[in-house]
């Protein structure tokens, strides 16, 4: 659901409505202590409107990374860290 508002229009725009072929979802990750996971996982499954799984290793430490590089460019954009040039980042790799 979208919420637009300006000085001349207040509506609500359901988005199901509006392409209803693509069926609209959230997507969470959740950091779970792994004496944890095995009752969350179970909770969750038992919900017939969620879909859980787990991620391996790998896909976790991808997202981790991507995460990482997204908060890195959000502080480069407002000041609070400087950028590197190309070559410096080829270097690095």
């Amino acid at each position: 659901m979208v919420y637009i508002e300006n000085s001349k229009t207040n509506f609500t725009l359901d988005t199901n409505q509006l392409f209803p072929y693509k069926k609209v979802t959230m997507k969470v990750l959740l950091d779970i202590k792994d004496s944890k996971a095995p009752f969350v996982m179970e909770l969750l499954q038992s919900l017939s409107f969620v879909k859980a799984q787990p991620l391996s290793p790998y896909k976790a430490k991808i997202l981790e990374n991507v995460n990482e590089a997204v908060e890195e460019m959000k502080m480069i954009k407002k000041g609070k860290l400087k950028a590197r040039n190309a070559e410096e980042l080829f270097h690095e790799l």
